[in-house]
């Protein structure tokens, strides 16, 4: 399977130094937690942690759009699609549920970049920075996706991104992605580097998370997924792996019967 339009992307002193700062640190921390956290458990006060004290990834069901409209969704599982087409190989972008995945993200915490540091100064990063912007994602997708519908209104007489043939689709993607193509208000490229990077999540990400239907993408590169142990085959290189996929929440067929 074809990804279009994806074209891009001191002193042993010092070394001993942070070592020892390091070690120093750690036995600090371990001396103040010590003390009152143990305690505790001696006066019979339990555990110094809280048990089961994590948050697992909810399972995203089949549904309504969380966070699209429908002619956001409509233009997404547009672009999604051609950013990862059907072939003889396996389903789309589209089919995979990658639409879905980024429907569900933008309806989080990465939507809404609430786990994030997001207050300014804001300046133009370098790539490895990462995104540098006041613009949560959500709303990112909303103007992008909007001036785009926009865009594709004006020039191809009234008709939206989604109800464009192939063809031009990817005339309008590769625009976005060489900057060919300028919005009034905001960064086109930006946009594709986005949607691009959040299909290729989508499609390889665990399935519970809404994308990666089937395990598609997995089984495209012969990933075994979250599989406990498959020390047996860590050796054999240049052999498929021979066993299907497996996700965080198992595989379909695997059930409990009382």
């Amino acid at each position: 399977m074809s990804l279009q339009h994806v074209s891009k992307r001191w002193i042993a002193k010092a070394l001993c130094s942070r070592r020892q700062l390091l070690a120093s640190i750690s036995a600090l921390a371990l001396a103040h937690s010590w003390v009152p956290g143990w305690a505790s458990v001696l006066r019979g006060g339990g555990l110094p942690w809280d048990a089961d004290g994590i948050s697992p990834p909810v399972p995203v069901r089949p549904g309504p759009w969380v966070y699209f409209t429908a002619d956001e969704a409509a233009a997404v599982e547009a672009i999604v699609d051609r950013l990862i087409p059907p072939d003889k190989s396996g389903p789309g972008g589209k089919d995979a549920g990658c639409a879905v995945f980024i429907d569900r993200q933008l309806a989080g915490a990465f939507g809404d970049s609430r786990e994030l540091f997001m207050r300014p100064p804001f300046a133009r990063g370098t790539p490895r920075q990462g995104p540098q912007s006041p613009i949560a994602p959500r709303a990112s997708y909303r103007a992008s996706l909007a001036a785009l519908d926009g865009y594709c209104k004006a020039t191809f007489a009234g008709k939206a991104f989604a109800s464009l043939d192939g063809v031009r689709q990817d005339h309008v993607l590769t625009g976005l992605e060489n900057g060919e193509i300028k919005y009034p208000d905001g960064d086109g490229t930006a946009f594709f580097e986005i949607i691009l990077a959040n299909t290729i999540e989508g499609f390889f990400a665990d399935p519970v998370y809404g994308g990666n239907r089937g395990m598609v993408g997995w089984k495209l590169i012969g990933f075994p997924g979250a599989r406990y142990d498959y020390r047996d085959h860590i050796a054999k290189h240049n052999e498929p792996y021979p066993l299907p996929p497996v996700s965080i929440l198992g595989r379909d067929e695997w059930s409990i019967r009382g």
